[in-house]
C-alpha cells in the first residue's frame, strides 16, 4: 500500500485559481456551495443557469452573476459542471460543446458522465474533477465556520499541462485545503462513489434503519421509541466514528453495548450480506447500473418516482417528522433550507 498523499493549503498555489474564469454550471446543492465559497475566495465567477427559474432566482439573490448556460461556457476558463448526473450529456451536448475553445476546462464533482462515456470530450480541452466529500450545503456550512470537508481530484486530460495545480487551486477555494485533498482518478471515485452511496451511506443505511425501526414497531414497542434506538442515535455514534475511527466509538459506549457489537453486527451483516455487496459492486464496474439509471430517467422515471413516493410514505418518517419538530434547537441553522439554497 503506498503511503497517502494529503494535500494542504500550504502545498498549494491559491492564486492560480483567480487569474481564471470559472462558470458552475447549476445551483442545486453542489452549486449553492462551491459557487458561494468560490465568490468568498475572490474568485471570478458567473453561474450558468436558466434565466428566469427558481435557481436563477436564488443565486441572483445571493449576489452571484448569472447568464444563459452556453453564454457562459463561452466566456469561461474552466466549466464546472454541476448539474444532475441523468442530464449532463444533454446540456453538455447542446449548450456546452458548440461553445468549447481549445485550452478551456470541463470540471466534474463526480466521474459519471465522463467514466462511462455519455460525455467525450474533444482532446484540445482539459478534463479534471474536483469532488468535495460532503453535500454541497455541508461544504457550505463548513467554509463558513472557517472550516473545510475533505475533496478527491482527479485529471483525465491534461491538454494544458496544469491541471493537478488548477484542481488543485480550485479546491483550495472551496475550503477543502483547510482539511486535505487526495489524488484519485475518474474510474475510482466513480465506482467507489457509488458503491458506497449504495451499499452503505445511502441505501445500505436507510434500509437498516427502516428494517430495525419495522422490526420493533412490529414486536409491539412504540414507534417513537423505535425511532429513537436506530435513527436518532445514529448521528451520536457516526460522530464519533467520524472523530476517532470505530475504536473511539468503542472506547466511548458502555461495555454492554460494544460487547453487543462485536457478538451481533456480524450475525446480521454477514457473509451473504457480503455477497450481494460484491453483485452491486460488480453492477457498478460493468456499466449495468449506470445504464439502468440512465434508462430510468430517460423513460420519465415512474419507478423512481414510486420508489421515492413509497419512502417518503414510510412510517418512520412521520414519526421522525413529530418528534424532530418538538426540539426547540432543531429548526435553527438548518443546512437544507429549500427556499434558499
Amino acid at each position: 500500500m503506498e503511503d497517502l498523499k494529503i494535500y494542504l493549503d500550504k502545498d498549494i498555489d491559491k492564486d492560480l485559481i483567480k487569474t481564471k474564469k470559472i462558470a458552475v454550471i447549476g445551483f442545486g446543492s453542489q452549486g449553492y456551495g462551491q459557487g458561494l465559497n468560490l465568490k468568498d475566495s475572490g474568485c471570478h465567477v458567473i453561474m450558468g443557469l436558466r434565466q428566469g427559474g427558481a435557481s436563477d432566482i436564488k443565486a441572483r439573490d445571493y449576489g452571484l452573476t448569472t447568464m444563459p448556460i452556453a453564454e457562459a461556457a463561452k466566456q469561461a476558463d474552466i466549466i464546472q459542471i454541476l448539474i444532475p448526473d441523468e442530464v449532463q450529456a444533454n446540456v453538455y451536448k447542446e449548450e456546452i460543446e458548440p461553445n468549447l475553445r481549445a485550452g478551456q476546462t470541463l470540471m466534474f464533482s463526480h466521474g459519471f458522465n465522463i467514466h462511462y462515456g455519455f460525455i467525450t470530450p474533444p482532446e484540445n480541452v482539459n478534463v479534471i474533477m474536483v469532488a468535495p466529500k460532503a453535500p454541497g450545503h455541508t461544504v457550505r456550512s463548513e467554509y463558513k465556520a472557517g472550516r473545510g470537508v475533505p475533496s478527491l481530484i482527479a485529471v483525465y486530460k491534461d491538454y494544458s499541462g496544469d491541471s493537478k495545480e488548477v484542481a488543485l487551486s480550485y479546491a483550495s477555494a472551496i475550503g477543502s485545503g483547510r482539511a486535505g485533498i487526495i489524488e484519485t482518478t475518474f474510474k475510482e471515485e466513480t465506482e467507489t462513489d457509488l458503491f458506497g452511496e449504495q451499499a452503505v451511506l445511502c441505501g445500505g443505511c436507510s434500509a437498516l434503519i427502516k428494517t430495525a425501526f419495522e422490526t420493533l414497531v412490529e414486536a409491539g414497542y412504540s414507534p417513537y421509541m423505535a425511532y429513537f434506538e436506530v435513527c436518532h442515535e445514529l448521528k451520536l455514534i457516526v460522530d464519533l466514528i467520524y472523530q476517532g475511527g470505530i475504536e473511539d466509538m468503542h472506547y466511548s459506549i458502555s461495555n454492554n453495548a460494544e460487547y453487543g457489537d462485536l457478538t451481533r453486527g456480524g450475525k446480521l451483516i454477514n457473509s451473504y450480506v457480503k455477497a450481494e455487496m460484491k453483485k452491486i459492486l460488480a453492477d457498478i464496474q460493468s456499466g449495468k447500473y449506470a445504464r439502468e439509471f440512465m434508462d430510468e430517467m430517460k423513460s420519465g422515471g415512474k419507478n423512481f418516482a414510486k420508489l421515492r413516493a413509497d419512502s417518503k410514505g414510510h412510517l418512520i418518517e412521520t414519526i421522525g417528522s413529530k418528534i424532530r419538530s418538538s426540539f426547540s434547537w432543531n429548526n435553527d441553522n438548518k443546512l437544507v433550507d429549500r427556499a434558499k439554497n
